[in-house]
Order: structure tokens, then sequence, then C-alpha cells
């Protein structure tokens, strides 16, 4: 099978790309320190999300704007990327080394990527997966190294973020607080409208006909394979996906040669993002994918970390799944 870790190409900058000025970089930094202190200090209480959409509308003009038109059409790669945001790699504490670690009390890091995402939807988590937290951490965990988690280290398969799941999220957020030793990790991502063009007309109608199941991820302590659905919806000619190529399976031999083609173009169309301290990406998971390339972790308190955050656009579709209108999904 070929790696993915070796295929994607580099990365170049894409349509939704901007690098903060030095007055925007402190601009956000005194907003986040505000959202950082604001009561009650813990991530997730309706009260702090509700602080922190509140101030999101008091982010520099540039990065709404910029966030904005990513909503509104994602563009051929899907992802945006934001850069110089006011993360201090030199006031971190060691990179955690827990399964399941997620952040709870506030910090400016966490105040960062909440203030992005709650321009870019609705934050939200499921209870199911890292007890619901709404700022979750992506570290390396010893003994978990081969792990298709976001607590591995070997490469992990191209996926949309909970495939399985009926209200997986519209975008995934990753904060990069501090990279690997090397700078070698990476998060390939592959775009369906890049991918589209690849594949013959037969292989695409398998592709949008309900002959394929995904079973949860190994993050979610509950859940079973969701029933037989297309890996492509929607527009003929630009349409999402659905696919998880570590937890996907076809029902039938002829819909397991389309996914397996399917899996080859998205590698031959993947490009790798290398995120470093303060830089943040997303990918909207209706129509990119993305995976994790190898690295070598150490150990030592300076491994990579990323903060993860999921964003849904539209809270009244989900709201017969969030107990109490919350921002978690049962």
């Amino acid at each position: 099978m070929e790696s993915v870790s070796e295929t994607p190409r580099p990365e170049t900058r894409g349509e939704f790309d901007l690098t903060l000025s030095d007055r925007e970089h402190h601009e956000f930094r005194l907003l986040a320190e505000e959202l950082a202190a604001s009561a009650p200090t813990v991530i997730d209480d309706p009260k702090w999300v509700a602080t922190a959409r509140e101030l999101s509308a008091g982010l520099p003009l540039r990065i709404r704007q910029t966030v904005r038109a990513y909503r509104h059409d994602p563009g051929e790669s899907g992802t945006l990327v934001l850069r110089n945001l006011p993360v201090d790699e030199s006031t971190l504490p060691p990179t955690p080394t827990v399964p399941e670690s997620v952040e709870r009390e506030a910090t400016v890091p966490a105040a960062i990527a909440a203030l992005i995402t709650s321009q870019i939807g609705e934050m939200a988590a499921y209870r199911d997966e890292k007890s619901g937290a709404l700022v979750q951490n992506v570290v390396p965990v010893p003994g978990r190294e081969g792990s298709q988690s976001n607590a591995g280290s070997t490469p992990l398969e191209l996926h949309v973020e909970n495939a399985f799941h009926p209200h997986r999220p519209d975008f995934v957020g990753l904060l990069c607080l501090r990279s690997d030793h090397t700078n070698a990790a990476g998060t390939p991502v592959s775009s369906i409208r890049h991918t589209l063009r690849r594949l013959a007309p037969g292989v695409r109608d398998v592709l949008f006909q309900e002959r394929f199941t995904t079973t949860p991820p190994p993050s979610f302590h509950a859940g079973d394979a969701a029933a037989a659905h297309a890996v492509l919806t929607g527009d003929a000619d630009d349409p999402n996906v659905k696919v998880d190529f570590h937890a996907t399976t076809a029902v039938d031999p002829e819909a397991a040669r389309a996914l397996d083609r399917l899996r080859e173009a998205f590698i031959e169309a993947a490009t790798t993002l290398v995120l470093r301290s303060g830089e943040m990406a997303f990918v909207d998971n209706r129509i990119a994918i993305h995976g994790r390339t190898a690295f070598t972790p150490r150990y030592d308190g300076r491994d990579r970390w990323l903060h993860r955050t999921f964003a849904l656009l539209d809270n009244r579709r989900t709201r017969g799944s969030r107990p109490g209108n919350g921002s978690v999904l049962a």
C-alpha cells in the first residue's frame, strides 16, 4: 500500500493564507489575554464560550474578512492558514504526555484557538471523544506511537474527522503551540475539488452509491459503524466527501476497487502543511481530508503540541444531539 507520509507535495500557499502584521499580532494578543482571564476561566463553561463568541467580533479586521470569505467558499484546497499568532513558545509548560489530554483551564493559546474557531462557526465537541472538551491536545503519547489517532506518531491515514458521525464537524482547527524537534511532522491535506477530475466516471458513480460503512475512530469510546452510506454526496461536479481510509469499508468488490482508486487519487493530489508555533490551520471537513506524517517523539517536554477545535456552521441542525443547547454532542 502506498504510504501517505511519503507522497504529499510540500505546502504551497493557498487562497486563504494570512500572516498577521506586528500590529495585528499585538491586538490579537491583548484580546486573547482578555478572554483567558474572563470568568469563570473554564473553557467548557457556557459563559466562557459565550464570551469567546462575543470577543471574536473584535479580532483584527483582516482576520474576520479572511474567515468570512473562507466560510463562503473554502477554495480548491479547503484550507485556511493563519500565521504569526501570539503564541509565546518560551512561556509554554511541558508538552502533555497523558492519554486523552485536553485543556480545561483557560490559557492564552486556548483563547487564541477559541476566538478564531468562534469566527468560523459554533465551537463543538463530542461527549464520547476526549470527554467532550472543546479544546483538545494533539500530542504523542508513550506506548501509542502506532495508534491511528491523535496520540500516535506514525503515519495517520487520510480521513474526514469523525466520518462515522451524523453530525461530523464542518471545520477542524489545528493551532500549533510547539512543532516537533526536527520539524518533520506534517499534516497532509487533500481536497475532493482537486481529486474528482482524476476519477473515471464509473468510479465516481460507485462512490455516489450507498455501498460503504465507517466505524468510529479509536478516540471515541462509544458508537457503532454507521449505516451504509455514499462516500460522495451532493452536487455531482462539486461533492462533499465522507471517508476515513482506516475505518471506511466497501460492502462489495466493485465498491472496494472504487475506494482504492479514490485513496490513490487523494494521495496524488495531497500537499503537506508543516505548522510552526503560532500558526493555525483550518480544514473544511466537508470537502477536504487530512492525516499526519511520521515523526519521532522524545517525551522530553518539548514534543509536538497542537490544540484541536471543531466548528459547526448550523447549531439548529444539531440541536437534538446537544443536551441543554450546550456545545457537546451526545
